[in-house]
């Protein structure tokens, strides 16, 4: 008659050593190594508005807790097949605000997957050329970035004449946007500036019928 120990001891204790301590420590020592030089290159090549220091920590994890799960599912069948069920009801419900994150959460996992298969070398060349590949194409700005110039005028007359100093002062100006009400007209103009100076703009501001004038950049989509 088979009891509990006899279940415990062949369930359990053999599973101890289906994966060697050696192969663990490597892969973890490496998945933390990797997961380090990820967060490196997030933090380098970030260029979104708020900087996360807890979603860079979060790819380190992420990396070695792959390698953790993947080391358990290659080491026992029956442990897979449970794994994929668990895992199958978990729910991620955290927005993406940049898309290149989503990237860097890829590049965690299959940093992990892969280390738990045993392909050391593809993990540390893959993760070489990833990064290489990302600080060069990331970081590359633009030559003259977009700005936008928030106008406010009096009356259409202030507003041509506006208009007028504003495209000669920079490289190209296109209206993103238009409000007009009752003595008042506000442009939201989308310019490229011909060089850094700013100056133009308290000259814009000083123009008969402007109320004000304000240049702000921003770092979102727009058409070149």
């Amino acid at each position: 008659m088979t009891t509990f120990q006899d279940i415990f001891r062949s369930s359990f204790l053999e599973n101890i050593t289906s994966v060697s301590l050696f192969d663990m420590t490597v892969a973890l020592v490496l998945a933390f190594l990797l997961g380090l030089f990820i967060f490196f290159i997030y933090k380098r090549t970030f260029a979104g508005v708020l900087y996360s220091s807890g979603f860079g920590v979060t790819l380190v994890a992420l990396t070695m807790i792959t390698t953790l799960v993947i080391l358990a599912v290659t080491s026992n069948v029956v442990l897979s097949l449970g794994m994929v069920g668990a895992l199958s009801i978990v729910r991620f419900r955290a927005a993406i605000k940049e898309p290149l994150d989503i990237a860097f959460l890829f590049w965690s996992i299959a940093v992990g997957i892969v280390l738990a298969a045993g392909l050391l070398p593809l993990a540390v060349f893959g993760s070489a050329l990833i990064g290489g590949m990302l600080l060069v194409f990331a970081n590359k700005k633009p030559s003259a970035g977009p700005y936008i110039v928030v106008l406010r005028c009096a009356d259409a007359a202030s507003e041509q004449n506006a208009r007028q100093y504003l495209q000669g002062q920079v490289r190209r100006s296109r209206i993103k946007s238009k409000t007009a009400r009752p003595g008042a007209v506000e442009l939201d103009i989308e310019v490229r500036l011909k060089n850094d100076d700013t100056d133009f703009i308290n000259t814009l501001a000083a123009q008969p019928g402007v109320e004000s004038a304000v240049l702000v950049s921003y770092s979102g989509e727009y058409m070149g």
